[in-house]
């Protein structure tokens, strides 16, 4: 019996992590949608939806990590944030998969009481 190949460039693991979507390509869908993540590796995630967006799509996402469980970086600091973009790879009926652009926003993020996006 032959052992398949894996393809996948880095490790994926399973994640939850609210996100926003943006669509940004030409066509007929076009606004903000609210999704989670199913499991994301550096090159992309899963998104859980039930109605996926057409593949090709491109998008910018924001994610923000809550780092409650995870060792404290400053008392200033409770969460991190993702901004990427990225194209819909795949489509299935319970969500898509977006592959990462390269160019991408990680940082520290402080709540202000005066954002309401």
């Amino acid at each position: 019996m032959e052992k398949r190949k894996e393809r996948r460039k880095y490790q994926r693991f399973s994640l939850e992590i609210p996100a926003k979507i943006e669509v940004i390509s030409a066509g007929k869908q076009k606004g903000t949608i609210e999704v989670l993540t199913s499991d994301i590796c550096a090159g992309g995630a899963y998104f859980q939806t039930p109605k996926p967006l057409p593949e090709g799509t491109q998008v910018k996402i924001d994610m923000v990590l809550p780092l409650e469980h995870l060792r404290r970086l400053s008392e200033e600091y409770n969460r991190a944030y993702i901004k990427v973009s990225g194209t819909v790879s795949r489509t299935e009926s319970s969500g898509m998969a977006v592959s990462f652009d390269e160019d991408y926003e990680l940082g520290p993020y402080k709540e202000d009481p005066g954002n309401t996006s």
